[in-house]
């Protein structure tokens, strides 16, 4: 007498009857690990590892579930093949919301991973790697496709007012240092401030951190992140560095003296750039100074929508 050797098939409660019938506002997973393609600077694509949340609306209020390993494997291929911006996106979104066979009619993403930028030093032929903590969050509901960008921005920040006392300190001690000096000769000055007795005070400064979130025209194929990275850290003025050979830290050090600010001040010169960017619907950005003078931090936040 012979077996059934026959494959059985496997149940699926998914499909029994549902005890409570209402729809759903959002069914997915979180925390997925997953590579994502980036366009890189140098044209070359790159994966990178990211964390990713997934969720469609569970629109039929008869069933009971979503089918969330199709929405898995939709992941997991597009991400990976399709170098990341709003085209590549909408489609990805539409294919989650058709794996579902008709119970779902929106979808939405939210994107965690770093972005590495090679970053040019200031004055030096040298340059480094510098990390940007990058979110992305897509939402397709009625084929409106909603596109949002977080990122942050580490700059250094000195204080107006410590520079401000400085000054007063250092014009104090040259007083006192050339109280009998009938004249005095370039030369003379020169080696006074060259000398320790040059530099009675000095400004404090920290380094800073802006959290930039902005809703993009979906109209715009790749994501800005570099072009707005480098139009906010130009405002900024102080790009905190990587690779720093002793010409490029007295760059740096011009450049602080040059943009000395409050987190108010650093929060408006975003603010300016933020509420001119064609490809900025609507923005936030908050600052916040680690201050060297007190144990809490200084802070700022601005927001607005663009016409």
């Amino acid at each position: 007498m012979h077996k059934n050797t026959q494959p059985q098939p496997l149940p699926d409660v998914a499909f029994d009857a549902v005890a409570l019938a209402r729809p759903l506002d959002w069914v997915g997973m979180d925390g997925m690990a997953l590579p994502i393609r980036l366009g890189a600077e140098t044209g070359q694509p790159m994966l990178v590892p990211a964390t990713v949340d997934v969720a469609v609306n569970l629109h039929d209020p008869d069933a009971r579930g979503i089918h969330m390993s199709r929405l898995y494997l939709q992941l997991q291929q597009g991400l990976a093949n399709e170098s990341l911006g709003a085209p590549s996106l909408r489609r990805l979104l539409e294919a989650c919301i058709g794996s579902q066979n008709g119970v779902a009619t929106r979808a939405r993403l939210h994107l965690r991973f770093d972005q590495l930028l090679l970053r040019k030093a200031l004055l030096s032929d040298n340059a480094g790697w510098k990390r940007y903590p990058v979110e992305v969050e897509a939402e397709l509901a009625d084929g409106h496709l909603r596109l949002a960008l977080a990122f942050s921005i580490e700059y250094s920040s000195t204080c107006p007012a410590s520079a401000a006392l400085s000054r007063q300190a250092n014009a104090q001690r040259f007083a006192e240092d050339f109280a009998d000096a009938r004249s005095l000769s370039n030369d003379a000055v020169r080696d006074w401030l060259h000398s320790t007795r040059g530099m009675a005070a000095t400004p404090h400064a920290q380094r800073s951190r802006a959290q930039i979130r902005v809703e993009l025209k979906p109209a715009f194929d790749e994501l800005p992140l570099v072009a707005l990275v480098d139009v906010l850290e130009a405002a900024l003025g102080t790009p905190v560095q990587t690779a720093v050979k002793r010409e490029d830290e007295q760059a740096f050090a011009l450049a602080n003296a040059a943009n000395l600010m409050f987190c108010e001040d650093a929060a408006r010169r975003l603010a300016a750039v933020l509420a001119a960017n064609p490809r900025v619907v609507a923005w936030s950005a908050r600052v916040a100074h680690f201050e060297s003078l007190h144990p809490h931090d200084a802070v700022a936040s601005v927001s607005g929508r663009n016409s």
